[in-house]
């Protein structure tokens, strides 16, 4: 292990930071010709002559509100947020760069078109010259941002890379001692049956990751025939972690012009709209990696692995790992292991399990830019054929009043006959990839009869209604997701209303109730009924029981049964929660309903009693409002929060969407605190309207600035707890009318 000195390092950091006087005065004439102007709410409208000197107005305006986040972003995907944050980060950058590799985001910016070429370069110039004018900003790590940065990044979403089910656990548990291959069991390979056995015996490792990711997004898009104004309306409700994204709006000459969310520090709006049409993407179980299990064998002093009748070398690559320890940094040297189906991540019982995937794609990058250009459905599909969007479903509304689904985008094509949500036999060509489907060959709806869709993370198959697409028509692969309880509550609120606005789609989003309630409180008050009469727990629990069975399950601040609920109903286990699930798996609703057929009565009834003794243990009375206990805190503009009961905080009445709440608000208790706060789900919500002009509304949890300082750190977070939206500026005329301040990057 090598040892090097952070001063040292520091003192280099510190040298790369000067500019060349050509690059400073080509940086000076790019900011001429880039305006910003900050709007009430200090969102910026930025002005280029042409798309680049947008992009690099953009990134200049990202770093004003929040440099922090746009660097950390950029730490982690090279793989060297351990320099920054020390050693527990050790094996997640090591994770990073085993599917990401810097090499290969260089060369694909060397042979990049030109027009693409002009953005990167625009890209890592804006935050530049942001560093330039602003000496007294220390970045953690980067002090000079390089083009091809772009490139290790292609997709702006929170989800956006794919292992299988392959965490960073288990690349931990594979390289923590940097073990020799050869030192592991190669021979004993089992067939694929045998491996479907290897996934049942070590369900908390294959689905980890899964079980924690119980948010997601919504997407809505309602035609012409369902809306008041006979326009197309579209919804756009990312769950996100809290200031994973700003809200902004970039113009150009080239016929840009284009408003939403942006991920910090990338150059694209993702989910947003033009004059044109606006595109919504949610998460969902589309299959874009898989595992394979490798036979491998030491030979002649190097190892190799059997494939298709033959044993092939396998490639080592040295990755050295810098993490910082004390006042010094270290670095960690692994040696890495690679099959032509990908690096060797895992070992699960005596298999070697290497990962297949595609997690950083050119054309994903070019892709995410050029659906901001388009001008209608047929101009969308054509961006659709690029076929690289790895991650995201899209819900999508034009000016022409078609809407349409897509789920998915990058979809390999596979043989159908196997279950591809298990580790796959690496010996043989029969679980190779066979090229990329159509985009026609997907899972996708247009201009349904039913007039809506939807989409929650949820099966594609009831994305609307009965004019829903069929699952038989298609691989299990395309779409294992299931449904889940928000899925149910969009389909309801949707079907219900036949002439949307923008208010009452607004008012859909933020319907309250939670379904999943439907199932848990029956079984829970079955049980309760049964108890004889004289039991001491059903005495103990008749008053807290008679609330629930009063409760119409909708979410409100003052709604004693909706805390206790809650509570309850997160003792029962992480099963009920789990929204994404993989082919084989019974989903969200059968899952909770299977569980409450066969829980017995103490399983059901004792976690409420827990409830109520916590209650009274921490607050002196079980009687707790959901608002006294589910607190929107925002007080500092650290990555990692930090919470307070003793500072100032606001009641909040959504609730996860786990439970079916379509606006979702996740918490969470934290060391030392009493109350619960959220920390992710509705980000930045937008609700538009396509007519012969574009009308929308939208807000954005807490305010678009990281500055504690600026009024617009928490300027929208009342009206982010109350669902009360701002009325977007999206023409120049009215940019003008709601200016705050105008100015070119570089002027104080």
């Amino acid at each position: 292990m090598k040892r090097v000195f952070l001063a040292l390092t520091i003192l280099f950091a510190i040298s790369t930071v000067a500019q060349s006087p050509a690059e400073i005065a080509r940086w000076n004439a790019q900011a001429k010709r880039v305006t910003i102007i900050r709007d009430v709410y200090g969102v910026p409208h930025i002005y280029g002559k042409t798309d680049a000197d947008a992009v690099f107005g953009l990134l200049y305006a990202q770093c004003e509100n929040d440099f922090k986040r746009v660097e950390m972003n950029y730490i982690e995907k090279l793989g060297r947020k351990a320099e920054v944050l020390g050693e527990k980060e050790l094996y997640n950058d090591l994770y990073i760069r085993l599917i990401i590799d810097s090499a290969d985001a260089v060369s694909d910016y060397n042979k990049a078109p030109i027009w693409l070429k002009k953005l990167m370069n625009a890209w890592a110039d804006g935050i530049n010259y942001y560093l330039y004018k602003h000496p007294n900003v220390k970045p953690a790590l980067l002090t000079s941002f390089k083009p091809w940065y772009t490139l290790l990044w292609t997709d702006g979403s929170i989800g956006a890379i794919s292992t299988g089910d392959v965490t960073e656990q288990d690349v931990k548990n594979f390289y923590s001692n940097n073990v020799p291959l050869g030192s592991m069991t190669f021979n004993s390979y089992k067939t694929n049956d045998e491996l479907i056995g290897i996934n049942k015996r070590y369900p908390l490792l294959l689905n980890s990751s899964q079980e924690e990711k119980v948010d997601g997004s919504n997407g809505f898009a309602i035609a012409p025939s369902k809306t008041e104004s006979g326009n197309a309306i579209l919804y756009i409700n990312p769950h996100t972690t809290f200031y994973f994204r700003p809200e902004v709006h970039i113009n150009s000459n080239e016929q840009l012009n284009v408003y939403g969310a942006v991920t910090w520090g990338q150059f694209f709006i993702y989910q947003g709209f033009n004059s044109f049409c606006g595109w919504m993407h949610t998460s969902s179980s589309v299959d874009v990696s898989d595992m394979y299990a490798e036979k491998l064998k030491k030979q002649n002093n190097a190892y190799v692995y059997y494939y298709d009748g033959k044993w092939l070398p396998v490639r080592e690559k040295i990755i050295q790992v810098k993490y910082l320890k004390g006042n010094n940094l270290e670095i960690k040297k692994f040696i890495t292991y690679h099959t032509h189906h990908g690096p060797i991540m895992a070992k699960r019982g005596a298999q070697i399990i290497s990962v297949k995937s595609n997690n950083r794609n050119m054309k994903g990058l070019m892709q995410s830019w050029l659906r901001t250009k388009a001008k209608g459905l047929e101009d969308y599909k054509k961006v659709m054929d690029l076929k690289a969007n790895t991650s995201n479903n899209t819900v999508f509304a034009d000016n022409k009043g078609n809407i349409a689904y897509w789920h998915g985008d990058f979809v390999p094509r596979r043989d159908e006959k196997l279950n591809w949500g298990k580790v796959m036999d690496g010996t043989t060509k029969s679980t190779e990839w066979r090229g990329l489907h159509n985009v026609n060959e997907i899972v996708h709806v247009y201009n349904p009869s039913t007039g809506w869709i939807q989409n929650c993370n949820s099966t594609p198959f009831t994305v609307s209604g009965t004019a829903s697409p069929l699952k038989k028509n298609y691989p299990t692969y395309m779409a294992p997701d299931g449904e889940n309880f928000r899925g149910i509550n969009a389909v309801r609120v949707l079907s219900k209303e036949n002439k949307f606005d923008i208010n009452k789609i607004i008012t859909a989003g933020y319907d309250t109730y939670l379904s999943a309630f439907e199932i848990l409180i029956p079984g829970l008050l079955k049980h309760f009924d049964a108890l004889p009469e004289n039991d001491s727990l059903k005495l103990y629990l008749k008053e807290p029981a008679a609330i629930l069975k009063q409760w119409d399950y909708r979410a409100s601040e003052t709604s004693v049964a909706q805390a206790l609920a809650i509570e309850w109903a997160q003792l029962l286990g992480p099963g009920i929660r789990k929204v994404y699930i993989e082919d084989g798996e019974i989903d969200q609703i059968k899952a909770t309903q299977l569980f409450v057929d066969t829980a017995a009565a103490k399983e059901l009834l004792n976690p409420l009693k827990n409830v109520i003794n916590n209650f009274k243990s921490k607050f002196g009375k079980w009687q707790i409002a959901w608002g006294e206990l589910n607190r929107y805190q925002r007080v500092s503009n650290e990555i990692q929060q930090q919470y307070d009961d003793s500072k100032e905080s606001v009641p909040v009445a959504f609730a996860s969407s786990a439970w079916g709440m379509l606006p979702a608000y996740n918490s969470n208790y934290y060391t030392g605190t009493k109350l619960r706060y959220g920390t992710s789900g509705n980000s930045f919500v937008c609700a538009v309207e396509f007519g012969s002009r574009v009308k929308a509304k939208s807000v954005l949890a807490g305010g678009v600035s990281g500055d504690v300082n600026s009024p617009h750190f928490k300027d929208q977070l009342l009206m982010y707890t109350k669902g009360k939206f701002k009325e977007v500026s999206f023409y120049k005329e009215d940019v003008m009318k709601n200016k705050e301040k105008e100015y070119h990057p570089g002027e104080k």
